[in-house]
């Protein structure tokens, strides 16, 4: 393969790479604006990344990810599109939002999980009208002026990864197919216009213009007008377990990733990532029997983690049971 075009390489170990990546294809060039003075790609990963990545991961031979999987992510950062990707758990599907943001160096990854339950202004912004009007009727009996309207609004992860930045921010809407039917086709128009309102500050711009907010990320930023506009367009990995189909309008503005379950090297360099070289040799015999089980079971890799962790500290018969334990079918009827 010709991978002079590549932004993100799989290569594991971070560079700068992302200030090669060209402009937008006229029609995902955005103009958002005031970019940030202190960009928040610049910030250090969270812990998240060392559980995600693994303790061990400069010390692993890292396997570097397939074509297909290399030229989807890249299509996704050249052309400003979610990508959007499918597979069974435990294939690695979270982790890459994770490997992509190490290595092309876009700080800590925004992290929205989805549930039954889960709405689009979740993931924009939180507004809190009820502990704004206990403040104001506090306020009105004190005789001191309230909090402004900025105190009570926090940002989400999708509304965060839209601040304008020069660099994009790492999102990741985790199971998306475990969402109510509405969420992904009142996801289409934020995907595409890569801007949102919020009505509360609109109401009040013409007063106050510029009005301080609180982000996911803990930080204050300035929203102007009443509305947040991204300039460059979020890295945005939708994952789903294959449960449901989703709508062609979201699928048109997605690009789409199918990760298969990994082999034995995939397997044996995680396990050597997140339990170092010896865990990886002593535990090859479960790697085998983990690969043997999940072509007619549903198993997930991070059960093989597990199993290979405890066993690590038990002899036979004991450490045979212990695997058996820990690695049960997940498509099984309890």
């Amino acid at each position: 393969m010709n991978d002079e075009w590549l932004i993100y390489r799989g290569v594991g170990e971070p560079h700068d790479g992302i200030a090669a990546l060209p402009d937008p294809p006229p029609w995902r060039d955005f103009d958002g604006g005031p970019v940030a003075a202190a960009d928040p790609a610049d910030a250090e990963p969270d812990s998240t990344a060392a559980r995600r990545l693994g303790a061990h991961r400069h010390a692993a031979e890292l396997h570097r990810p397939e074509t297909e999987e290399l030229e989807a992510i890249n299509a996704a950062l050249y052309l400003r599109r979610p990508l959007l990707v499918t597979g069974q758990p435990g294939t690695g599907k979270s982790t890459l939002a994770q490997a992509v943001a190490h290595e092309l160096k876009l700080g800590r990854v925004l992290r929205w999980p989805v549930v039954s339950r889960t709405v689009l202004q979740e993931g924009l912004y939180r507004y809190d009208a009820i502990a704004r009007l206990q403040d104001v009727q506090i306020a009105a009996n004190g005789g001191t002026p309230a909090p402004g309207i900025g105190t009570y609004i926090r940002l989400g992860p999708l509304g965060t990864a839209l601040l304008p930045s020069e660099r994009p921010r790492v999102l990741l809407v985790d199971e998306l197919d475990k969402s109510d039917i509405d969420l992904p086709n009142d996801l289409l128009n934020v995907l595409e216009e890569g801007e949102f309102a919020l009505p509360e500050l609109e109401r009040v711009a013409d007063r106050e213009p510029e009005v301080e907010v609180l982000t996911d990320d803990g930080r204050k930023v300035t929203v102007r007008d009443g509305r947040i506009r991204c300039r460059a367009f979020p890295f945005i990995i939708l994952t789903s377990n294959g449960e449901r189909e989703f709508p062609a309008a979201l699928l048109r503005r997605c690009i789409q990733l199918r990760l298969a379950q990994p082999d034995e090297k995939r397997l044996a360099t995680m396990v050597r990532a997140h339990l170092g070289e010896e865990a990886a040799r002593l535990g090859a015999d479960l790697i085998r029997e983990f690969l043997s089980r999940s072509q007619t079971e549903l198993v997930a890799a991070d059960q093989l983690l597990n199993a290979i962790y405890l066993t690590h500290h038990a002899a036979p018969p004991s450490r045979e049971d212990l695997a058996d334990l820990l690695i049960q079918r997940l498509d099984r009827s309890r």
